[in-house]
């Protein structure tokens, strides 16, 4: 027996969501139809609000229900530094960390030709022309994955070739960590990119 079409309806728009599939998706819609119908409500209530008054930001391209998003108009931020991030969850662990105090752009993606994302796909004119309003120096704060490496290559290319001064987050050893719980890439890392110990 087929379930109702509404629900196949409903269990198809599900995994749209990622990391989930068909099993999970059906589980998701039997449990908000059997047991949390008022929250089935405030889920589709709640993403419909957020479509019709989410956008970007016309500085920083983050989600904003303004067009000019709360960061890009504090007059408390510093205009000299520009961190570019590849997506709103990046900008939001900066900013939980309280480690910087400049302005930000998301790239809402980073290159990946296997999932078809190529610099076309990037807003890097914004991102050009937000370097250039500011004037700044730009830290690349992409991840140290294959992409987020090939993403920062590509973005330190792009803008020293504009004459724009560009530097590239550090990485290595976490705060507290103990030499023999890290992985040898990580120390690896740490090592290759020592700095000198001053007074």
């Amino acid at each position: 027996m087929n379930p109702p079409s509404s629900l196949e309806e409903l269990i198809k728009a599900l995994r749209c969501l990622p990391g989930v599939g068909p099993k999970s998706a059906q589980r998701m819609a039997y449990h908000l139809l059997q047991r949390d119908r008022p929250g089935a409500l405030h889920l589709a209530r709640a993403l419909d609000h957020a479509v019709e008054s989410v956008k970007h930001c016309v500085k920083c391209n983050n989600f904003s229900e303004e067009e000019i998003c709360p960061l890009c108009s504090s007059s408390r931020r510093e205009t000299d530094l520009l961190c570019v991030v590849e997506m709103p969850a990046d900008l939001l662990m900066m900013e939980q960390a309280q480690c910087f105090r400049g302005m930000y752009f998301v790239l809402m993606g980073r290159l990946s030709p296997l999932d078809g994302l190529g610099a076309r796909e990037l807003p890097l004119e914004r991102l050009l022309k937000r370097a250039h309003e500011l004037s700044c120096e730009v830290i690349l704060a992409t991840n140290f994955t294959v992409e987020g490496e090939a993403t920062a290559h590509y973005l330190a290319t792009l803008l020293r070739a504009q004459g724009i001064k560009v530097s590239r987050i550090a990485r290595g050893l976490p705060v507290g960590g103990e030499l023999e719980h890290v992985d040898s890439g990580t120390l690896a890392q740490a090592v290759l990119e020592r700095r000198a110990v001053t007074e």
